[in-house]
């Protein structure tokens, strides 16, 4: 297991359950000198008690995630048979210390669908609860459930996906009031995850996403804020820096609320939701991924064009949320969803293209090498 994970959840108001780290980055070394020295003029005698205190520097502990955005692995029973081999083309380019997924859908056994029986333009999703298990095996520490389906099957199926993902040992972020706190080495990570509905942590009141914040960087010493934000479709992914609508809802101003959450406090802001790739922003030193599309997606939705891109983002940042270095790996889905790398690298030139467009000289640059071109910002 990478480092020393140990995972929390902390529900709003819940502040005792956070473990506590001690310690900082300086220890003080303290060198007693013995009774004599020799230099080159001959001996000399020091006090005994004599003593000198050397103040040392650490380097910053450095932790490092890696992000994707929708995961779903279908709708009981059109799931895949073997989903651990479904994960395997791009297990190793997922691995990290910490490993953070947007878990869209639910993991139940309720059958109490919020789509009516016929109805082609909704979407439930549900998967087996031991499928936790999985996203675990493939590295999964902190999963969202800020999004339009973390209720797809009632207060039961949240609940079952809330105990799956607890049994599995992965943290849950997004309910409300629910910050989730993963701790890599003696550094805690806190994921604050917002959607635009009530029964998540609202992306559209400002003013419990500041407190959530706030309370987020009491927790730990890195803030990441994730944003299932957006409009939705191949024809979504630009960041068009307003109130953004899909089917008659509000789906927030992506743009605004990431400028906003660095200004109160967050060190990364990463997104999905539109299930296309968005540009990637750097904030005052901050980066910002717009979006991250889909990451593996059973079966459900149309697989060509630009809904077919994805990506892996890696972060490492140091132990005061300092951006260190980031890379971006390229993904394909397949006809039936799944992610293979893409040695061709369609996905991190979209990426950038839409960077630049979007963002100028703000852009957050993929070399070719995948590494991400820092910019204060």
């Amino acid at each position: 297991m990478w480092g020393s994970l140990v995972v929390a959840l902390i529900a709003i108001g819940a502040v005792g359950a956070a473990n506590v780290v001690t310690g900082g980055d300086t220890t003080t070394t303290t060198l007693s000198l013995g009774t004599t020295t020799t230099g080159l003029t001959g001996t000399t005698t020091l006090p005994s008690s004599s003593t000198t205190t050397t103040p040392v520097t650490k380097k910053p502990a450095t932790i490092m995630l890696s992000v994707v955005g929708d995961t779903e692995l279908g709708n009981s029973p059109q799931v895949p048979a073997n989903p651990i081999a479904y994960f395997a083309p791009v297990k190793a380019a997922l691995a990290a210390p910490i490993v953070f997924g947007n878990l869209e859908g639910t993991l139940t056994s309720a059958t109490d669908s919020k789509c009516s029986s016929g109805d082609a333009e909704c979407y439930a999703f549900r998967v087996p609860t031991n499928f936790a298990n999985v996203y675990h095996s493939e590295g999964f520490s902190v999963m969202n459930s800020a999004n339009n389906h973390s209720h797809d099957f009632g207060t039961l199926g949240v609940l079952q996906t809330s105990a799956a993902l607890r049994a599995a040992g992965i943290a849950q972020a997004g309910l409300p009031g629910q910050i989730a706190v993963v701790r890599e080495g003696t550094t805690k990570v806190a994921f604050v995850d917002f959607a635009p509905y009530s029964n998540t942590n609202d992306l559209l009141n400002y003013t419990v996403a500041h407190q959530l914040i706030a309370k987020a960087r009491r927790l730990a010493q890195v803030v990441v804020v994730y944003m299932h934000a957006g409009a939705e479709g191949s024809n979504a992914d630009h960041v068009t820096r307003a109130n953004e609508y899909y089917v008659g809802e509000d789906r927030g101003n992506p743009y605004l609320f990431a400028h906003d959450a660095i200004n109160e406090g967050a060190d990364l802001v990463i997104a999905s939701g539109p299930h296309v790739l968005r540009g990637m922003e750097w904030y005052h030193g901050h980066l910002i991924a717009y979006s991250l599309g889909d990451f593996e997606n059973y079966d459900n939705f149309a697989a060509s064009g630009d809904l077919v891109l994805s990506g892996i983002l890696h972060v490492s940042l140091t132990s005061a949320g300092s951006f260190v270095a980031g890379s971006f790996t390229s993904v394909r889905l397949s006809s039936i969803g799944q992610a293979f790398v893409d040695p061709t690298h369609a996905a991190a030139n979209f990426v950038n293209q839409l960077s630049r467009q979007d963002f100028g000289k703000r852009a957050a640059v993929i070399e070719p090498s995948g590494s991400i071109r820092f910019a204060p910002g």
